[in-house]
Parts: C-alpha cells; structure tokens; sequence
C-alpha cells in the first residue's frame, strides 16, 4: 500500500517518509525529518526539523513535534528528538528537541501515550510504554523509566529521574527523584509504598512484591540512615533484582529521592 498524502500537506524536500504512511490535511513536516512505515499524522499537526520518527506511530491534530527547546541559551543549534515505533500522542501534546547544553537530543521510546496538552521539554528520555496523561508537564534533563505512569496535571522538575514501572498520582509535583516499583502522590509528591497493582499487572510474582515491601519499610520507616538502611536490605534481601535495583536507584540519586508520606522529613530520604 502507498503513502496517502493530502496536497494540502507540507513537505520539506528533505523529509524522507517511509511505506504506508498518511498523511492528512495541513500538516507541516518539516527539514531532515525521517517519518517511519505506517505512521499516521493527522490534521494540523508539525513535525518540525531534525525529527526522527518510527514506525506506526498516531499523531493527533495540533501536536507539535520536535520544537525549538524553551531555553535561553538556544542559538539555533542542530539538536534532535527522536522517537520509537507504536505510540500514540494525542492533540496539543509537544515534544521539544535537544539542547547543546544536555545531551542534544530528546529521545522517545515504543508503545507510550501522551495524551492532550501533556508536555516533554528538551533532553528528556522517556522509556517505552510510558503513558502521560493529560497536562502532564515534564522540565527538561527529566528521565522516565519504562511503564512509568504519570497522571494527570502533574509537574516534574528539571533533571528529575523517575524510576521504572513507578506510578505519579495525578496533580502531584516532583522536585526529587522518584524511586522504581513506587507508589508516590501529593502536591509536594511523597511515596506511599510500592506500587503493587502495576507491579502485579506488570507480571511481578509475589515473591518480589513481598521483598519490595520488606525494602520499603526497612529504607523509609525503620528510622535508619539512608545508608545503615540500604546495608540491612541488602544483608537481610539478596539476590531479587527488583531489590537490588531499588538499592542502586538510591544511592545513584543526585538529586535525593521523594519521601514517604509518614516520614517526609526523616533521616535525609
């Protein structure tokens, strides 16, 4: 099957645009963009320069593509944003390129949602199947693990990294870094255990749901220091990688890690 393009759609000449795509009225692709097999851009969408795009990707009306970075000291550079194959972004969403300054590139992963109005700034990277709903606004720099939940109206800052198969409860902020497997919510977003039905859904037995549980509250509410905490973990739980990962989240942390609801100020977490 052909691509179907509108003739009222833009194309750059140097667009290079892969089997069975569509393309539909007014829509604007713009310089060395790369839009892979079978995607589908709707009405009044721009993909602006320097994107690439996989395959069977649904871009919905009015989204912007590969914008120039909100920063103040872009001069115009060559930066990029790439994305994977299988995702869905609904309308209004932006996704801004690269800057320099960070990593200078913006990269997407397979089977994510952004659903309308939600937000991805420069030099961010985003896991696969990774769902934003709506008016989720991620600063730049931020680093979302895969089967991340975010929900709705929530704010994260720049350089935050939210860890793997972790669930942001809706119109929550987070300054600090959220740890894997986690449940967090709240204006200031805190934690409030693991996030057991992700995990279970996610295929997690309860062997390591238990484990991350025992962590839990050995690291947040024992009333240790973050690192006689970590030293009981891994003394008193070896060899279950989703511990082991939760350990290394941590002590990786630059930015600090979100507290538990109970203890939001305790022993530096």
């Amino acid at each position: 099957m052909s691509s179907q393009i509108h003739p009222s759609a833009i194309i750059h000449p140097t667009a290079e645009l892969g089997a069975d795509v569509r393309i539909d009225p007014y829509v604007v692709v713009g310089a060395d963009t790369k839009i892979g097999d079978g995607t589908f851009l709707e009405t009044h969408c721009v993909i602006q320069a320097n994107t690439e795009i996989g395959k069977n990707n649904h871009i919905h009306p009015n989204a912007v593509i590969g914008g120039e970075p909100q920063h103040a000291a872009f001069k115009g550079e060559r930066t990029f944003t790439r994305i994977g194959d299988n995702n869905i972004i609904r309308e209004c969403v932006t996704i801004h390129r690269g800057t320099v300054q960070g990593v200078q590139e913006t990269v997407i992963g397979s089977g994510c949602m952004f659903m309308a109005y939600s937000h991805i700034a420069h030099d961010c990277k985003i896991g696969d199947h990774v769902i934003l709903a709506n008016a989720v606004q991620l600063a730049g720099h931020v680093e979302v693990g895969r089967n991340v939940t975010i929900s709705g109206m929530s704010a994260v800052q720049q350089f935050i990294r939210i860890g793997e198969y972790s669930f942001l409860g809706g119109a929550s902020g987070y300054k600090l870094d959220v740890p894997p497997f986690m449940l967090a919510h709240g204006v200031r977003g805190m934690l409030f255990g693991p996030n057991l039905i992700g995990l279970k859904r996610n295929g997690f037995d309860s062997a390591a749901c238990k484990a991350l549980k025992k962590a839990y509250k050995i690291i947040f509410r024992s009333g240790l220091t973050k690192e006689q905490s970590l030293a009981q973990v891994e003394e008193e739980l070896p060899g279950i990688p989703q511990v082991a990962r939760l350990v290394s989240f941590i002590r990786e942390s630059k930015n600090g890690v979100v507290p538990d609801h109970k203890q939001r100020c305790a022993n530096g977490h």
